[in-house]
């Protein structure tokens, strides 16, 4: 066995508003190792996508330890956190989170100006993303022109143009028809195969859950239940 990807021990996490305090993670203990496909399924207000923003260090949480790839990531400072994050993480979210005045390959190729990618290999590397997803020919289609399926390639290709060691994918098929919603089921799957890349999925969809290689359930702030 390998060591896991990640690994973490004990998380807590509470919201304050005034005098109202939500425990929304009481102790999380979760590992996950190499190029596993992980579903995290539970109902609404569970934590789910509260433990996915903790561990990715997308948000802060009170107590415990996260290890990605071996690292402590409560320890880094914001500026390595996010250096990191950009480097060896991918997001996939719900809403998409495309800007609509620009192009899907400009898209793709945003996160990778912003580390400071050259603009001519950064064009070659979201051209060649794209390309993975299916979407070579709607490279120059903006947001608007595209259908909901089509907007969440763009978004896993954006995701996957960093070759990112760990793809966080909240709801991912939340927004769309089934059939798509079917076809991206299969190409997240196809790209974990093929790709090795581990892959973190918070859905309520039971057909996603069955295709991953494990379901992780939550209720009210805790994992309850962890099955193959």
């Amino acid at each position: 066995m390998s060591d896991p990807i990640i690994q973490a021990t004990g998380i807590q996490k509470t919201f304050r508003t005034g005098k109202i305090e939500v425990h929304a993670l009481r102790g999380i203990d979760f590992a996950v190792e190499p190029g596993e496909m992980v579903a995290v399924m539970g109902p609404s207000g569970c934590g789910k996508t509260t433990m996915l923003n903790c561990l990715s260090g997308l948000d802060d949480f009170d107590d415990g330890q996260v290890l990605i790839e071996g690292r402590d990531l409560r320890g880094m400072k914001d500026r390595t956190r996010t250096t990191y994050r950009a480097q060896r993480m991918g997001f996939i979210f719900q809403t998409y989170n495309l800007l609509p005045v620009i192009s899907a390959v400009e898209n793709v190729e945003l996160p990778l100006l912003v580390s400071g990618v050259r603009p001519k290999q950064a064009r070659l590397r979201a051209q060649n993303a794209l390309d993975q997803v299916g979407l070579s020919d709607r490279s120059d289609h903006r947001p608007a022109e595209l259908s909901g399926g089509q907007r969440q390639r763009v978004t896993i290709a954006r995701a996957l143009v960093n070759n990112p060691a760990i793809v966080w994918a909240d709801e991912p098929t939340g927004n769309l028809d089934s059939q798509s919603a079917n076809d991206i089921l299969d190409l997240m799957r196809n790209l974990n195969q093929k790709e090795g890349q581990t892959f973190i999925v918070v859905t309520h969809d039971p057909e996603i859950g069955h295709a991953c290689d494990r379901i992780v359930s939550m209720y009210d702030g805790q994992i309850v239940e962890n099955n193959a």
